[in-house]
C-alpha cells in the first residue's frame, strides 16, 4: 500500500500578499497585483505592466549576511518555506533530518545577476566577474538554500519544467513520500524574473500582453485576452505521510490524492491544439485520486490569458470531462497575481487547499467578454460559496510539460 500524503503547512509570497492569510484575503476580495513596472524603466518595452511583490524584506526572514548571498528567488523560497514550516508546527530538532526532503524549484534562477555580471564582464573584464555569480544564478539554489536554512538532509531536488515547475515539484515530492524515501517534503516553486532581459524576452515571444490598463491586462478566457502579465513570488507547502502527520499530532489541511504528468510532444511554446496532453494529465490525476469528473468540485486552470493556452486548455477540459466540463467551475488565479512562472503551480495549489478549507471558489477576475469557443463556466463576476471536496490544479509549461494535482478534503 502506498502512503497517503497530506498537506500540513503552507507559505506564500505573492503580488497580493506576503503570507498565506494576506494572499487568501486578497483572493477573496478580488484584489489584483498589476501595476507599472518599477524595478527598471520599461518605457520602451512592449510590456509595461507586471505583478510585483510589494513590501518584501528579506531580513524579516534571515540575517543580513545570509540575505546578501541569495538572489531574490532564493529569498522568496526561504521566506515562504519558513512560513510553511511554522504553519505545520514542524520541529526539525525532533525529526530525523535525513527523512525530511526539499523540492522548492525555480524554472529560471536569477536573470538579474546574469545581467549585472555580463555588464561587469564587458566593462571591466573577465577578472572582475563576481565569484558568487554561479551559485547565486543557478535555479537549484532555491532547494539548496531551503535545505541549509532549516537543516533538511533528505533528498533535495529542483524540477525545471517552465510554467509547470511548481506543480511538478509538488507532484514529485508527493511521489517521494509515497515511495517511502522520506516522511516529509518541503515542496513548491519560486520565481523572480521581472527584469529587463526577462520582460524583453517574453515580450519578443509575444507571450506578454502589451495592455496598459491593469484591469484589462490579465484576463484569462476573455475574448480580448492578449498575453500574460509577468508575476513573481513563491508558494511552498509541507507534505507528509499520513502516518507521520498523525504520529506528531499535526493539523491536516487537505490530502494530495492524485498526480498526472504528461508531455504534448508537439511544440516548444504552444500546447497541443486538441488539448490531448493536458486532458490525459487530468485523467491520470483523477484516476489515481479515485474520482470521476462528476465528483470534481473545482478546476484551478493554468489560464494564462494567452490566446493559445486558454483555447487549448478549454479543449483539454472538454476531452477529460465530457459533458461534466459544462458543470465544473473553472477559474484562473493568474487573473489576480499574473503568471508566476515556476512558482505559479505552487501558489495555485495553495489556492485549491484554501478553497477546500473555506468552501469558496474565486472568480476569474476581469473576465467580461465571452469567446465563442471558450464556453465553459469560468466563474465570471462573483465567487462561488459551497463545499469543495475535490479540486484539480493544472499547469502547462513551454516544451509541452503538463501537470495536474488532485487535492481532496481530508477524511480519516
Amino acid at each position: 500500500m502506498k502512503e497517503r500524503v497530506v498537506v500540513t503547512g503552507m507559505g506564500a509570497i505573492t503580488p497580493i500578499g506576503n503570507n498565506v492569510e494576506e494572499f487568501w484575503s486578497g483572493v477573496k476580495a478580488g484584489k489584483t497585483g498589476f501595476d507599472k513596472i518599477s524595478y527598471f524603466d520599461a518605457t520602451d518595452y512592449r510590456a509595461s505592466l507586471a505583478a510585483q511583490v510589494k513590501g518584501f524584506k528579506a531580513t524579516d526572514y534571515m540575517d543580513r549576511k545570509t540575505a546578501k548571498r541569495m538572489e531574490l528567488f532564493c529569498q522568496y523560497a526561504v521566506a515562504a518555506s519558513k512560513e510553511a514550516i511554522e504553519d505545520a508546527g514542524l520541529d526539525m530538532e525532533k525529526e530525523d533530518p535525513f527523512r525530511v526532503g526539499v523540492c522548492v524549484s525555480s524554472s529560471i534562477g536569477s536573470l538579474q545577476i546574469m545581467e549585472k555580471e555580463e555588464k561587469r564582464l564587458l566593462e571591466s573584464g573577465a577578472g572582475r566577474v563576481a565569484p558568487m555569480l554561479v551559485p547565486m544564478m543557478i535555479s537549484n539554489m532555491a532547494s539548496g538554500n531551503v535545505s541549509i536554512a532549516f537543516g533538511c538532509r533528505g533528498k533535495s531536488l529542483n524540477v525545471v519544467t517552465a510554467c509547470a515547475t511548481g506543480s511538478h515539484s509538488i507532484g514529485e515530492a508527493y511521489r517521494s513520500i509515497q515511495a517511502g524515501e522520506v516522511d516529509v517534503m518541503i515542496a513548491g516553486g519560486t520565481e523572480s524574473a521581472i527584469c529587463p532581459i526577462g520582460i524583453a524576452g517574453f515580450a519578443s515571444l509575444t507571450a506578454l500582453t502589451s495592455a496598459d490598463d491593469p484591469k484589462r491586462a490579465s484576463i484569462p478566457f476573455d475574448k480580448e485576452r492578449s498575453g500574460f502579465v509577468m508575476g513573481e513570488g513563491a508558494g511552498v507547502v509541507i507534505l507528509e505521510s499520513l502516518s507521520h502527520a498523525q504520529a506528531r499530532g499535526a493539523k491536516i489541511l487537505a490530502e494530495v490524492a492524485g498526480y498526472g504528468a504528461t508531455s504534448d510532444a508537439f511544440h516548444i511554446t504552444s500546447p497541443a491544439e486538441d488539448g490531448s496532453g493536458a486532458a490525459k494529465s487530468m485523467e491520470l490525476a483523477m484516476a489515481e485520486a479515485g474520482v470521476t469528473p462528476a465528483e470534481v468540485s473545482y478546476i484551478n486552470a493554468h489560464g494564462t490569458s494567452t490566446h493559445h493556452n486558454d483555447l487549448f486548455e478549454t479543449r483539454a477540459i472538454k476531452l477529460a470531462f465530457g459533458d461534466e466540463a459544462y458543470r465544473v467551475p473553472i477559474s484562473s488565479t493568474k487573473s489576480m497575481i499574473g503568471h508566476l512562472l515556476g512558482a505559479a503551480g505552487a501558489v495555485e495549489f495553495i489556492t485549491c487547499v484554501k478553497s477546500i478549507e473555506d468552501g469558496y471558489i474565486h472568480p476569474t477576475v476581469g473576465y467580461k467578454i465571452p469567446d465563442e469557443e471558450l464556453d465553459l463556466n469560468y466563474v465570471p463576476g462573483e465567487g462561488i460559496h459551497g463545499e469543495v471536496r475535490v479540486a484539480l490544479s493544472n499547469s502547462l509549461g513551454f516544451g509541452g510539460h503538463n501537470a495536474t494535482l488532485a487535492v481532496k478534503k481530508f477524511e480519516a
